[in-house]
């Protein structure tokens, strides 16, 4: 199962509660005050773990409760500290307050950690407050509460190039055909229904890149028709983004670039900017060459390069890739 977006309560550990005690022991009178600190409450922490690729595993999952600190005891005694509990999300989650929409945590790099719920720290216990004037003080102070949050964890896949394009583009064919992925292929709108992530390498292993197929998106997608919208952001972190066109599909070639590029700009104004390759799918079932003529004019017109190709019997596959290596070979 993809799970790409979770919703959690935490609730970070509270402090214990400081100790009100005297010693008292034979032949030691006016035995002073000697209660023990209370124990500060467990963290909530998150952590990227890179044998995760889904939030799959906190599915079902609704609370997460971090360990109290125990109170102070006498004998100057303090309590153990609460235990702090773990959450342990794929690289590239993202951590949002859900009330406030205020980004807490970006985790791109395995291993990153945040404390995204401080524990309360424990109470002091009454030998703290003893002076010259008060030599008995029998009170003490209470643990605070440890923090307590909604979080939302949201999932943006960590790829190197996108793949973006209307339903049945041919972007799990191409995927499948550069790269050892094994996406749903058939003939009906919406076959992806989650991103695919597959590996493209060249040079004998010398140079790989990590290309994402992103569900087929349509018109009006930024705003939640079909199935696109939920997964967008996964093309946020991707270095370069081909912009599939069906050459072969009824819809003309502009009306796909124009709607693609649209919505792209709706979700986030920054993609278009994006380093982009326009590439026309199916060439092997184009007979007229003014399909490539308009794809080729569109193109030059957006100041975009572009790539005809046929992952069914590979004509332009290669140049393609080598296109896609040198661009990302520019950013770095």
């Amino acid at each position: 199962m993809f799970l790409d977006e979770v919703r959690l309560t935490v609730k970070a550990g509270d402090g214990g509660r400081g100790c009100v005690s005297f010693r008292r022991e034979k032949y030691v009178p006016r035995g002073g005050p000697n209660g023990g600190d209370g124990g500060d409450g467990g963290d909530v922490v998150v952590r990227a773990d890179r044998h995760y690729s889904t939030l799959a595993h906190l599915y079902g999952r609704h609370h997460v409760r971090a360990g109290r600190g125990e109170h102070g005891r006498g004998s100057n005694r303090g309590g153990a500290a609460g235990a702090s509990v773990e959450i342990v999300v794929p690289p590239g989650t993202v951590v949002r307050d859900e009330e406030s929409g205020v980004l807490l945590a970006d985790l791109v790099n395995a291993e990153a950690t945040v404390v995204i719920a401080r524990g309360g720290r424990g109470g002091r216990g009454n030998q703290h407050f003893a002076t010259p004037s008060r030599q008995a003080p029998r009170f003490a102070e209470p643990g605070t509460p440890g923090e307590e949050r909604r979080i939302v964890l949201e999932l943006k896949l960590i790829a190197d190039v996108g793949l973006v394009g209307f339903p049945n583009a041919g972007k799990s064919t191409l995927l499948a055909r550069v790269s050892a992925a094994h996406p749903k292929i058939a003939d009906y709108p919406f076959t992806t229904l989650t991103p695919q992530l597959g590996v493209v390498v060249r040079n004998g292993g010398e140079r790989s890149l990590v290309f994402a197929d992103i569900p087929g998106l349509i018109a009006g997608a930024h705003a939640g028709a079909g199935l696109g919208h939920r997964f967008l952001r996964h093309i946020e972190r991707c270095r370069v983004l081909l912009h599939l066109v069906d050459l072969a599909a009824g819809v003309s070639v502009e009306e796909q670039v124009l709607v693609l590029r649209g919505e792209l700009k709706q979700y986030d104004p920054a993609l278009p900017q994006r380093a982009a390759l326009l590439v026309g799918t199916k060439l092997d079932a184009v007979s007229s060459p003014a399909v490539l003529e308009e794809l080729a004019a569109i193109a030059g017109r957006l100041g975009m390069p572009w790539r005809a190709v046929s992952a069914v019997s590979g004509q332009g596959l290669d140049e393609m890739l080598e296109e896609v290596f040198q661009l990302a070979g520019e950013l770095g």
